[in-house]
């Protein structure tokens, strides 16, 4: 049992830090984007080769290793999207009005390019590891690819919560296909289905039929589904998932909406023969940088 809560542990920590160091690195100027593309690079190809080695072990350590590696490939991806380098033909938000359809062929094309580039990391991590006895890295970096593609589903059916704060500027064109609703069809069919391989992942190491190399292997890529899970929920509660990186990624907290006041006009107070407009509009109140959810897609990009 400690060695699974041990790789439950390592799961969580490595989820949380790569994507602090990707969004941290996603936040600096745009003239270190090809340093962070080329420091990714050759990090991916160090884990390629570990990925190698790995895959012919069966061991605590290999699975480790593995999981490792996987999530370094993963990253690649992520970072080559953030940084603008690798999305699709469409850099520009789809027109007002746009439904249908139309609105789905354009948000494709605004991510294809990236689309193709997780299946062709896919695609490495399996010819890598091809008939080795480890396949932890395949089975993370699948549960990866099948979650983000389930929670952009999600975000283009409808969600309260977007969490459009781990977006940059550059890429702000693509909240055009976001859509906020209380909840969507698909959202309970995707959370049911991953609890459903997440209780197959677990049934093992919980009755103690796995043990070693399989309960770690279990174990790592149970908790990332577990996290994917949690990922999925953030998108329909109140809670801005942002702030689990605030500190690493140096974003502010959420200010309070202030809502202007209209003064309390008293007659005896008013100048002499000043006149008090009493069809004159109520003053508004403008939400544009603040939401229910947190800070809003607007306040976020222009940090």
């Amino acid at each position: 049992m400690t060695m699974v809560l041990a790789a439950a542990g390592f799961a969580l920590f490595a989820w949380w830090a790569s994507t602090g160091l990707i969004l941290m690195l996603d936040r600096l100027p745009r003239w270190t984007f090809p340093w962070t593309m080329a420091g990714a690079s050759v990090l991916t190809a160090f884990a390629l080769w570990g990925l190698a080695w790995s895959s012919e072990v069966t061991s605590v350590a290999s699975a480790l290793c593995a999981f490792a590696c996987a999530l370094v490939v993963w990253g690649w991806t992520e970072v080559s999207f953030l940084t603008g380098w690798i999305t699709g033909p469409r850099t520009t938000a789809s027109p007002a009005g746009t439904r249908g359809w139309l609105r789905l062929r354009h948000a494709v094309e605004a991510i294809i390019w990236h689309e193709l580039a997780i299946a062709a990391g896919f695609l490495v991590v399996l010819a890598v590891s091809w008939g080795g006895e480890n396949q932890t890295a395949l089975m993370t970096y699948g549960v990866l690819w099948a979650m983000r593609l389930s929670a952009k589903i999600n975000i283009f059916l409808g969600v309260p919560n977007h969490a459009d704060g781990f977006l940059p500027e550059h890429l702000a064109y693509l909240t055009s296909w976001f859509t906020r609703k209380p909840m969507n069809l698909f959202f309970p069919v995707s959370v049911s289905a991953a609890l459903v391989v997440l209780a197959l992942l677990a049934r093992p190491v919980i009755t103690g039929e796995a043990s070693g190399f399989t309960a770690a292997s279990l174990s790592l890529v149970g908790t990332l589904l577990a996290l994917a899970v949690l990922e999925h929920w953030f998108l329909v509660l109140p809670f801005p998932s942002i702030v689990l990186w605030r500190p690493r990624t140096g974003a502010a907290a959420p200010a309070p909406v202030a809502l202007a006041r209209e003064p309390i006009r008293d007659p005896a107070r008013e100048p002499a023969g000043a006149r008090v407009d009493e069809d004159a509009p109520a003053p508004r109140v403008s939400l544009l940088r603040s939401s229910a959810y947190g800070p809003s897609a607007y306040s976020l990009w222009r940090r």
